[in-house]
């Protein structure tokens, strides 16, 4: 496959950026969009050209980090599905595509497609943990749990904090991100010492970060790689709601 592809370079935050347009030739429907990308990097180099900047760790659709925006869909057109994990096969020879990093003020450019994503790292410290004694592990079987609960919960804790939420939202909003965090924590009795105090305190990071408003447009749950569910920001409403109510008792 031939394709064009139009690339957002941007040297850091504070300098300008633009669209650069390579061809690339010879790319097997059997590659990953990575993949893709690594080919391009390493003819640039070999060209004296500085390579094309981007994120990636696992590349198994875990890690998070191989966030882009490609022809205006976070990660692409596959539905549930990370940058790492889409393929050429996606796309028909002599197509035109276009990459650009996550745009949202929170997640400032590093450079070229690379985005800061600190600011989930600090809601995750306002209050995404739990109080536990040490010593040695307790039984698994020791705090029986609804089966109902423990599903939800570790469907919210799929979340792998890629930043899809916020890019595919109109206000840039983290609401999916935060609340899937808080609603795996509170489902279960682990969560409770810290409950109330939590929804309230990463709210407030959420909104210092600099996040915008649910629109409720459902865009995030649209584009999450993970189909994190909207049922999770309607939980968090209820808990940031009650925490507020027992903070005034």
């Amino acid at each position: 496959m031939k394709l064009t592809l139009k690339i957002w370079r941007q040297q850091n935050n504070q300098a300008k950026g633009h669209f650069e347009t390579f061809e690339v030739s010879d790319v097997s429907k059997d590659m990953s969009f990575l993949e893709m990308f690594d080919v391009l990097n390493e003819r640039l180099i070999n060209e004296g050209k500085e390579p094309i900047a981007f994120d990636h760790d696992c590349r198994e659709g875990i890690c998070g980090a191989c966030s882009m925006y490609i022809n205006g869909r976070a990660h692409g057109p596959w539905h549930e599905t990370t940058t790492c994990q889409l393929h050429m096969r996606a796309y028909n020879d002599g197509d035109t595509i276009v990459v650009e990093p996550w745009r949202a003020s929170a997640f400032p450019v590093i450079k070229d497609l690379t985005v800061d994503r600190s600011a989930f790292d600090r809601i995750i410290q306002a209050g995404g943990y739990i109080s536990v004694n040490t010593g040695n592990a307790v039984d698994a079987n020791a705090i029986p749990i609804d089966k109902t609960d423990a599903d939800h919960a570790f469907a919210a804790a799929a979340c792998i904090g890629c930043g899809a939420c916020v890019a595919a939202c109109k206000n840039s909003s983290a609401m999916l991100f935060t609340s899937a965090k808080v609603s795996q924590l509170a489902l279960l009795p682990q969560g409770d010492p810290e409950r109330k105090q939590r929804a309230m305190d990463m709210v407030a990071q959420m909104d210092k970060e600099g996040f915008g408003s649910c629109t409720n447009t459902g865009a995030c749950e649209a584009e999450c790689p993970k189909g994190i569910s909207l049922a999770n920001i309607a939980r968090l409403n209820r808990e940031f709601i009650a925490a507020g109510f027992s903070s005034e008792a």
